[in-house]
């Protein structure tokens, strides 16, 4: 056999070897068809295949992530927003991935975009915004339900951004700054209330004990007298006066009858 010849078989025996080696990662599966049977799934590492006889596609099971365009959803109370998400999924079994759906990826992201359109139309805008957590779960829960058949695992779906029109963001903002004037009205009702109350404690009080006030009275001038800056004038309660007035008679009888005693 001529020296060409060698050359030429060693070239078709090499082609040979390379399309019957296959060498995975470890994050890799090679779902083998076998005359358009399928095989399973091999891998990882070094596989051998027939030539010609067997094909393989490579299957990747690491967590895979898909951005869900933004959505133009229509919430239960009708207000259109822009709604935007983020998938994460796993490939479970690659034969069902690669068997049971043309293109898993495509599918899933397809599944996704139209389960947050549906499930984000049936809650109202406050709910979106303030149950965030809730909806994420619903929507994980829905969309893994419809992938499982294909061997795949949705494990989180977050609800990214909730773009509003310009005229909602000045309604919610007008709601909030009115929710904040009534919360402060009823604080300060709340307080005038307590004030009030404590009034009325104080007034029980001092109705038990009559020169109570008087003392009171007495100690505001007291504090007032302590300010040297402007001349005040108050009004001398009667009862002030009655007091002193049997005082100052109390203090004359007693004089008088002290002096007719005397030697």
């Amino acid at each position: 056999m001529p020296y060409p010849a060698y050359i030429a078989v060693a070239f078709i025996a090499f082609l040979i070897l390379a399309n019957a080696i296959r060498i995975l990662k470890e994050y890799e599966r090679g779902v083998v068809f076998r005359l358009g049977r399928l095989i399973g799934a091999k891998g990882p590492g070094l596989i051998l295949l027939i030539p010609i006889v067997d094909k393989m596609t490579r299957v990747d099971l690491r967590v895979l992530t898909f951005d869900v365009p933004p959505q133009d959803v229509i919430t239960k109370d009708n207000v259109s927003v822009k709604v935007n998400a983020v998938l994460y999924f796993q490939v479970l079994d690659p034969n069902k991935a690669i068997v049971s759906v043309a293109n898993y990826f495509e599918a899933t992201s397809q599944i996704a975009q139209t389960t947050l359109r549906s499930v984000l139309g049936q809650v109202e805008l406050d709910d979106l915004l303030a149950n965030r957590e809730k909806i994420n779960a619903e929507l994980q829960h829905i969309i893994d339900d419809q992938t499982e058949p294909w061997g795949i695992k949705v494990s989180v779906v977050e609800v990214k951004n909730v773009d509003l029109p310009v005229e909602m963001i000045r309604a919610i903002a007008r709601q909030a700054e009115a929710e904040r004037e009534r919360r402060s009205k009823v604080i300060h009702a709340d307080g005038e209330f307590q004030a009030a109350q404590k009034l009325a404690d104080a007034a029980k009080v001092i109705g038990t004990a009559p020169h109570a006030m008087n003392l009171r009275f007495l100690q505001t001038l007291v504090e007032v007298s302590a300010e040297k800056n402007s001349t005040l004038i108050f009004p001398v309660p009667v009862d002030l006066l009655q007091s002193l007035k049997n005082f100052l008679d109390m203090k004359s009888g007693t004089d008088t009858g002290g002096g007719g005693m005397a030697p």
